[in-house]
């Protein structure tokens, strides 16, 4: 799981029979069990919470020579589509809590955020970003109106021009212009740069859409005692509770949503709060379900941007073709088509496919409702 890192991807062939290793004492006691399944929803423990499944390798492979070599490893999800749920019980909220009602628009996009350098913008790896390089420290206390020190009010405000200097994300424009053509939304449903602020998510009815995605960075809890994982957005000239260009867990949970899913497509979105011995998807993707998601498609390591773009997009498009196949299947047929990717071979190492995993049912729409 450590080699799946941006600065060091190279997947050895020890690696490769290393997954093969874990699939052998993981998986296959139960493939008995699973004739004729499609879709397997997993609830896993611990470090497990960090390892989707999907990269699991099912048979020996042979030695890997070249990047297109990886097209050839028997991955797990050649054979099953993954979701994940938080808690076994989990699996009875998410079908018996569906909300029905005034989901009217079929999608809201924000993205692009105005940080980062506007000259020599290269488009590459979504990092992961710590709240250490997001807050000047550990918190600002005082008074929200004075500063005064030893007040009984505590602020916690993201430093804005700290937020400004992060890496820049142009082409998660693009993805969501993708994204809202695929689903035939409204080019105004769709906000970025200048638009795409703290204020404006707030502001909005968000409960009136169906599909909703954040494509920016996606922050870490770090050690800092009241820190929150949460997402980078516009940073505001001057930085105030309200709108700090940070909007996170806390805030997410505020919201009030009725989406069938919520796309995160940043780095590190399934992480966990923070805490110590905090469970994996304990913070951001906590705060979403909360905040009223039915289902989520998060990551669990800093993304490649130019793979995630064709990755997500492809992802919604299948599922849009063939909803009755649901989520998990969509975001499956997505990785194949990734790894097949004739220009780029390198894209069949999970680095680039397997970060992301369907947090939810992730089954068929129309089995929502089952008992």
């Amino acid at each position: 799981r450590s080699q799946m890192d941006v600065n060091d991807g190279s997947v050895k062939q020890g690696s490769i029979g290393v997954l093969n290793e874990l699939y052998l004492q993981l998986f296959a006691p139960a493939v008995p069990k699973l004739a004729g399944v499609k879709h397997v929803l997993v609830v896993a423990a611990g470090p497990l919470q960090s390892l989707p499944l999907s990269m699991l390798v099912a048979t020996p492979s042979p030695e890997i020579k070249s990047d297109a070599d990886y097209r050839q490893v028997d991955w797990l999800i050649k054979h099953y589509a993954f979701s994940v749920l938080p808690s076994v019980s989990s699996i009875q909220a998410f079908r018996k809590f569906v909300k029905e009602g005034n989901v009217q628009e079929p999608f809201a996009g924000f993205g692009d955020p105005l940080i980062g350098d506007e000259s020599g913008i290269a488009r590459g790896t979504r990092p992961k970003v710590d709240l250490a390089s997001v807050f000047r420290s550990a918190n600002v206390r005082g008074n929200a109106t004075t500063g005064a020190a030893n007040s009984q009010v505590a602020i916690d405000i993201a430093d804005v021009e700290l937020i400004r200097r992060q890496e820049r994300l142009p082409e998660t424009a693009d993805e969501l212009r993708a994204m809202g053509k695929i689903l035939n939304a409204n080019p105004n449903s769709i906000w970025l740069r200048e638009n795409a602020t703290e204020t404006r998510v707030k502001g909005m009815d968000l409960s009136r859409y169906k599909t909703i995605a954040f494509a920016t960075h996606g922050v870490m809890a770090g050690e800092i005692d009241l820190g929150e994982p949460g997402l980078i957005l516009t940073p505001p000239a001057q930085g105030t509770v309200e709108d700090d260009g940070y909007l996170s867990a806390g805030e997410i949970a505020m919201l009030k949503l009725n989406a069938d899913w919520v796309v995160l497509s940043a780095c590190n979105t399934a992480s966990s709060d923070g805490t110590p011995g905090a469970e994996s998807m304990s913070g951001l993707a906590k705060a979403f379900f909360y905040a009223g998601a039915r289902s989520l498609l998060v990551s669990h390591w800093p993304v490649m941007s130019e793979a995630t773009v064709p990755l997500t997009t492809e992802m919604l498009k299948e599922y849009e073709a063939n909803p009755a196949e649901g989520k998990a299947e969509a975001q499956r047929k997505a990785m194949l088509a990734l790894m097949a990717t004739p220009a780029h071979p390198e894209y069949a190492h999970p680095l680039y496919w397997a970060p992301f995993v369907v947090v939810g049912e992730g089954g068929a729409a129309a089995q929502a409702n089952r008992p």
